[in-house]
């Protein structure tokens, strides 16, 4: 009796190195080389990405350029040019799509594809992963690599890739699990930081495989949320679909320590709140037109005002109305200590529901900043998601 292959739902896709491999793509004279991509020409700013020739050194995101010079006294810094490399994704996510559909792009160098039913065989999805990367190589560069992971959950998928770097191509099928899972620690897991992996170890969880074993009620106990129950299903390779629901805003707010409400601390606060908030944001697909700071004093006084805008989803734009609104705060308000701080953007807009101003669509150089806005708020994604918030 024949036995049917096992089934993947989805493919995930993470460019190797991306900014490093771009470089070295366009820059002959960079392959092979270690070289670290620096937002500005000086040692006391960090690494915003690494080759793999890098990394050999211990240099990696987030690396302070004058100890990467240390660990690697021959390192190139190479000044980041972000154009380029949304020029790369448009045209690897355009390579992508002659052999599958995109389901979600997640950053600059990720996104997933829920596999159509005819490639979701696990021969036939990892024959569609090798035309994938040959299709890249052959048509956008052969200096550009990337990892493929094929499961039954987009999260299993994204696991996958993080497996085998550079140039990896690793299937997770729901039969085979927990199978390679076991090789991780449970802080390879997207969704488990630091404080989640400090709470499963008060819980006795040490490792992937003991999680592995609780139970979906247990995972919800832990995550004080049905949305550990969802988790557990999704690494164990079931896709639980995501609820709809209806977003009127997007924002969040903090009631200040007494050792963070000094003004100076408290908008380091404001912007960390600002940038969470433009990432859930992206994350769920909108654009905001409004973007608002509330703040609420220690002796009682309150202040808020908003700015109206184009409808914008990136990081840096945002930032910018937080230090206008910022500094107007500061002059109307005289404020000595700071109790909560809020942010707040609404005005939300789905891609498809957005008109621009016809004489803004008129001028390359707006069109031009804005991919550039997007692209620095894509760096600064991956640089918190990789080591904090604070980063």
């Amino acid at each position: 009796m024949s036995v049917s292959p096992p089934i993947v739902d989805w493919l995930f896709l993470d460019l190797n190195s991306y900014f490093a491999s771009v470089e070295q793509q366009e820059c002959p004279d960079l392959r092979g080389e270690p070289i670290a991509i620096v937002p500005m020409p000086t040692d006391a700013t960090c690494a915003i990405a690494a080759s793999y020739e890098a990394k050999a050194y211990g240099i990696k995101t987030g690396t302070k350029i004058y100890d990467a010079k240390r660990m690697c006294p021959r390192l190139k810094c190479v000044l980041a040019r972000h154009d380029i490399y949304v020029d790369y994704h448009d045209r690897i996510l355009s390579e992508f799509s002659r052999h599958a559909p995109i389901t979600k792009v997640w950053s600059i160098d990720e996104w997933s594809c829920k596999l159509p039913p005819n490639k979701r065989s696990l021969p036939e999805a990892i024959a569609l992963a090798k035309r994938i990367k040959q299709g890249i190589w052959d048509n956008v560069g052969k200096h550009i690599n990337c990892s493929i992971g094929l499961a039954g959950s987009g999260l299993l998928a994204k696991i996958a890739t993080d497996i085998e770097k550079p140039d990896g191509l690793v299937a997770l099928p729901t039969e085979s699990l927990p199978g390679r899972l076991t090789e991780l620690k449970l802080s390879d897991i997207p969704g488990i930081g630091i404080n989640m992996e400090k709470r499963l170890n008060r819980a006795g969880i040490w490792t992937v495989e003991q999680f592995w074993h609780t139970s979906p009620k247990q995972a919800r106990k832990l995550w004080g949320s049905v949305g550990g129950e969802r988790f557990w299903y999704q690494l164990h390779g079931h896709e639980i679909p995501e609820q709809k629901t209806n977003t009127s805003m997007v924002g969040h707010s903090r009631m200040l320590d007494p050792d963070l409400r000094i003004p100076e601390k408290a908008k380091g606060i404001a912007k960390r709140l600002t940038i969470k908030a433009a990432q859930r944001l992206r994350r769920k697909r909108f654009y905001a037109t409004r973007f608002s700071l509330s703040v609420r004093t220690t002796d009682k006084r309150h202040w808020a005002q908003e700015i109206h805008g184009q409808p914008v989803d990136d990081s840096v734009t945002y930032l910018h109305y937080l230090d206008t609104l910022w500094s107007a705060m500061m002059y109307e308000l005289h404020p000595y200590l700071l109790l909560k701080v809020s942010i707040t953007m609404y005005g939300l807009k789905k891609p498809s529901e957005m008109s621009y101003d016809l004489f803004e669509h008129a001028f390359s150089a707006v069109q031009e900043q804005k991919k550039h806005h997007t692209a620095l708020s894509n760096t600064i994604e991956s640089l918190n998601k990789r080591f904090g918030m604070d980063t």
